[in-house]
């Protein structure tokens, strides 16, 4: 029994090699282990503007992941499942190149926590070797132990036992059992020894006169440690000032320590390689360069032989990385570096990935809440504050709206609404597709469809200005309308070029009369007393038009019909009179118009019920629009319109009328006393009407 425990724990490269052998641990470079544990993961299909694509799972998994960049995501799977299938991939570099704020380093980031937990479970784990007993040979001091600097794999050891790649074949053969296609499979992925591993190997054979047997007791096998901060696995290296920097901090430097201990001045162990970034991940894994265009060009030099060779070279001496090489850079640094002809090479060798912005403003939403924050908020006097329910749309919406280019074919709500998967009218996902087509076609990349508007950090100082602003902090409430003066003033401080300046505040105006649409639904709903009561008479109106040529609607006009939703038999009165009234609002004048409005609504809820049992039509902005005036501009109760009844409150009625909205708005529509009064303020006012 103990002789097994012994066996399991001695660390030895043969318990090692027949661990590989069983399938108990893997060998196998950086892209294959990247590969499998992105694809081992759940894959969906998904349409994207107007494209099928796929969605990893992998990357929307945890609390905080990535968001939408679904076309990033599959160009950096292809690159990754090239390079493990020995295709030009292993030779470059992944560079993310985008405007700042959109989620780059985040990303990466994000992709090496993954891969720090997909390395900690059983089987993938990587392995690494040291040298002892080097006290015994002479030439090393007070130096025993020596770990291999660039974390290479026991099985680089195995492969390079013998002298020649044949006698190292025979050895694993002859020594270890190892069958001839498993040599095969194991030699795809040869590479020699590092310079100062392999030195220090022919010191052992020459001290033990060649026996393999006690060359491999000086050989301990260990894991390779998967600290964040050590930088060991995934690495980080961020552009430094150009005084700063130096190659030595990519690639290590000559250690006056190990000087001190060597006697031999050939060792190539006087280089410390761990004093680079680099080495720490050149055992399988992954290296980002931050903002890799901002370094002086001898760095960039080092970079290009890096991804080029694969290999550390100081002083002619090298050390083989496998290692995955994925780079950020913005869109200034990044043409810079171009115009300068003479670093094409670098480019040449760089997968460039243009990194958009996100333009889906459902998937915003999800952003947005990262930028206002999980936790509880407070006050400066620390009483808790209240977000309006409507606040994460009014950011959101002026967010995307600013990412969206101008075209001749869509207007930028129609865009928005496409881009979100949404009906847009008459206008057909195509539509969008030529559209983004044509902007793709730009020289420019900024002017490439998502490549320009408010990042997420410009929305995030949005929502600092608006909860230090002294109205949200007197009134303990983050009130939505605020948030179009906070990223107008983000916009004034932040923005630099004067066109994208006017553009963007055009924008924020075409998001506050979507505000103030969303406010006349919650309006409707809170004089209702329900929360879903607009939804209701929506669906009550597109019900209406599908049975308003039923064979059995008899004189009473009362329509018998299952409810797809929910399988439930249900009976509607077709109301001529409310149909009309929302096709009048909708600007449908001759009878004609009015079919073919019905004819598209019926098309889409057949499509939209099949894939979604609960599709409502609460995103056809224009019909929810609609139905809304229909029931809020009618005379309400007697006592004029909604808006005459809430502004003026000097009869009993009128204030019963508020305050049972205003206790509707708290108890049911997750409003507080300030957002609710300042709601129906905003509602009682003309401001953004059309």
């Amino acid at each position: 029994m103990a002789q097994t425990r012994k066996r399991k724990d001695d660390g030895s490269l043969a318990f090692h090699l027949q661990a590989l052998q069983k399938g108990a641990r893997k060998f196998e470079n950086v892209f294959q282990s990247v590969a499998r544990m992105i694809l081992a993961d759940e894959i969906e299909k998904v349409v994207v503007n107007g494209r099928t694509t796929y969605d990893f799972k992998l990357f929307r998994q945890g609390p905080k992941h990535a968001i939408g960049m679904f076309d990033e995501l599959n160009s950096f799977v292809s690159f990754v499942k090239d390079a493990a299938e020995g295709g030009s991939s292993k030779e470059m570099a992944f560079v993310l190149v985008g405007e700042p704020g959109n989620g780059k380093t985040f990303f990466v980031d994000y992709l090496c926590t993954c891969y720090r937990h997909f390395l900690r479970q059983d089987g993938n784990r990587k392995y690494s070797f040291r040298f002892t007993g080097l006290e015994s040979i002479g030439s090393y001091g007070r130096i025993d132990k020596i770990e291999s600097q660039t974390y290479e794999d026991p099985r680089i050891l195995g492969m390079n036992l013998g002298e020649t790649q044949e006698q190292g074949r025979k050895l694993l053969a002859d020594e270890f059992g190892f069958k001839a296609k498993d040599l095969d499979k194991i030699w795809e992925n040869y590479r020699p020894l590092g310079a100062c591993s392999s030195y220090i190997f022919n010191d052992l054979r020459v001290h033990f006169d060649d026996n393999l047997s006690n060359i491999l007791k000086e050989i301990q096998i260990f894991p390779v440690p998967l600290s964040e901060t050590l930088g060991t696995v995934t690495g980080k290296y961020a552009a430094k000032d150009k005084i700063t920097s130096s190659a030595v901090d990519l690639l290590g430097e000559e250690s006056i320590q190990r000087l001190l201990h060597i006697t031999d001045t050939n060792n190539p162990y006087r280089f410390d390689l761990r004093r680079g970034a680099l080495a720490r991940v050149a055992g399988g894994g992954i290296h980002f360069s931050d903002e890799i265009y901002k370094n002086k060009k001898d760095l960039v030099q080092v970079y290009l032989g890096v991804i080029q060779n694969r290999m550390i070279e100081i002083d002619g001496y090298r050390w083989p990385i496998d290692t995955l090489i994925i780079a950020t850079s913005n869109n200034s640094e990044f043409n810079r570096f171009l115009a300068e002809k003479e670093e094409a090479p670098i480019i040449d060798r760089c997968r460039v990935c243009y990194v958009s912005h996100n333009t889906n403003y459902r998937l915003q939403a999800q952003l947005t809440d990262y930028a206002i924050g999980s936790e509880a908020k407070t006050t400066l006097t620390h009483e808790l504050l209240h977000q309006d329910p409507n606040l994460n749309y009014a950011a959101s919406v002026s967010a995307v709206l600013t990412r969206l280019a101008r075209s001749e074919k869509l207007t930028p709500i129609e865009t928005m609404k496409l881009a979100a998967g949404e009906v847009a009218g008459e206008k057909s996902i195509k539509t969008l597709a030529e559209v983004i087509d044509t902007l793709n076609q730009e020289a420019d990349i900024t002017k490439r469809f998502g490549q320009k508007g408010m990042g997420q950090r410009n929305l995030g100082r949005a929502i600092q200005l608006l909860v230090e602003s002294s109205e949200t902090n007197e009134g303990e409430c983050m009130f939505a309308f605020d948030i179009f003066g906070a990223l107008e003033r983000v916009i004034l401080d932040y923005v630099t070029d004067a066109n994208d300046r006017a553009k963007y505040q055009e924008d924020i105006k075409l998001a506050r009369s979507l505000y103030r649409e969303r406010v006349m639904t919650e309006m409707f709903n809170a004089y209702m007393d329900e929360p879903q009561a607009i939804r209701r008479d929506v669906m009550n109106y597109v019900n209406m038009i599908i049975g308003i040529d039923a064979e059995n609607l008899g004189p009473d006009k009362m329509w018998k019909y299952r409810d797809p939703q929910n399988g439930e038999l249900k009976a509607l009165k077709i109301d001529q009179r409310f149909i009309q009234s929302v096709e009048e609002r909708l600007g449908l004048k001759t009878e004609e118009q009015r079919e073919t409005f019905r004819t598209s609504v019926r098309k889409i809820y057949g499509q939209k019920i099949s894939l979604e049992a609960d599709y409502d039509f609460m995103d056809n902005f224009e019909l929810v629009k609609a139905v809304t005036d229909v029931r809020l501009k009618s005379d309400i109760a007697g006592a004029g319109s909604l808006v005459g009844a809430l502004a003026n409150r000097t009869n009993e009625e009128n204030q019963k009328l508020y305050d049972r909205m205003i206790k509707t708005m708290l108890g049911q529509l997750g409003y507080c006393r300030t957002c609710a009064q300042k709601t129906i303020e905003y509602f009682c006012t003309q401001d953004d009407e059309g």
